[in-house]
Parts: C-alpha cells; structure tokens; sequence
C-alpha cells in the first residue's frame, strides 16, 4: 500500500510540478554554466547506494559530490537561484523521479551520503543502532524534518535526535503517521521552511 501510495504521489507531483520544474531548470541555466540537476551517491534501503535527483543549487566548479563539506548558512558555493531554491527546498522537487523508480518514499529517513560526519565523527559510530534507519526506503520527508530538525550536523546532540526520529519512525511505520508526516512538512514548508 505504501508503495502504491508513493506511486501514486509521485507521479501526480511530477505531473502538476512539470511547469514549475521547467521554469527552475531555465533559471538554473540562465544564471550559472553547468546541469540542471545535481546527483550524488546517497545510502538506500538495506544499505544499497543509489543516486539522488536534486535541482543544482551551487556553482559547478565548487560542488562537493562527496557530501563531506556540508552546506552552512551564507555559503558561497551557492548560487542566488540555489539560495532559493534550498531555502524554500525546492531543490529536492527531483527527488520525486527517485520515489517514482523506487529507491525513495515520500515518507522515510532522509538518505544520508555514505559514512556521513555528524558532530565530527562517522554517524555509526556517533549512535548505536544508526543502521536501522535503513530497514525502510530513505524519505523526500522523515519524522526528523516534520519535527523541524534540519540543517547541519555539526552538534552533537542534533544529529543524535535526528536519528532517534528515524529509528522511532521504522519502528512505529503507518499509513497514518506517514500522512501525519507529510501534512506536518508542509505546514512548516508554508510558514517559511528550515532550509538554507
């Protein structure tokens, strides 16, 4: 059901997005040299890498295709269209291609890159039982992010509740909650987003 559901979701986001998409990619080429679209390696369901869709928000020449060095506030690897695009996280609309094939949902653990720093250390060494955040498909959306906790892992105790909220979320997986989930993200996108 969960599946279909994504299905279902994904296809009628790309479908009713198709002129918004259109609109970004032009900005995107009009204002720096480069793709229209970013990709890097992200952490799947059961541990399989797959790669991630987004919309390039920073100038080609100075992407991270690692993920190592995260993004900060302010930071000027970002172009002026990926500044909104990320602050209104309009960047991820792509990942809707990645829900639609089947390595996301649109409810889950956000995908991480492989062996991820978080507060300076490897994020399986950081919390016991990381690993279980991949028992499900990564999400466009998680429990962590409709609880507001986005943004860089740079402090500890951040990163440690992020990943508690996935782990809460494999454990206690419905229908119900992932609807909960997906209204809760966008009231907050709404009041302005988190994103930066």
């Amino acid at each position: 059901m969960k599946r279909a559901i994504d299905i279902a979701g994904a296809f009628s986001g790309l479908l009713v997005l198709a002129p918004v998409l259109l609109l970004i990619a032009l900005l995107i080429k009009l204002e720096s040299k480069g793709p229209v679209f970013f990709r890097q390696l992200r952490t799947g369901r059961n541990e399989v890498p797959f790669e991630i869709l987004k919309f390039r928000s920073m100038y080609t020449d100075r992407c991270d295709r690692s993920g190592v060095q995260q993004t900060i506030s302010g930071d000027p690897r970002i172009t002026k269209v990926g500044c909104f695009l990320r602050r209104t996280n309009l960047d991820e609309i792509p990942q809707l291609w990645n829900v639609l094939v089947g390595d996301m949902s649109l409810v889950g653990p956000r995908p991480h890159v492989p062996d991820m720093l978080a507060a300076g250390r490897d994020y399986a060494d950081l919390v016991r039982g990381y690993e279980n955040r991949h028992l499900m498909r990564p999400g466009l959306t998680g429990l962590a992010q409709a609880r507001g906790l986005r943004g860089p892992t740079t402090h500890r105790w951040m990163a440690i509740r992020r990943i508690f909220c996935d782990v809460e979320y494999v454990r206690n997986f419905s229908l119900l909650l992932d609807i909960k989930i997906i209204l809760r993200t966008l009231i907050n996108e709404l009041r302005g987003g988190t994103g930066f």
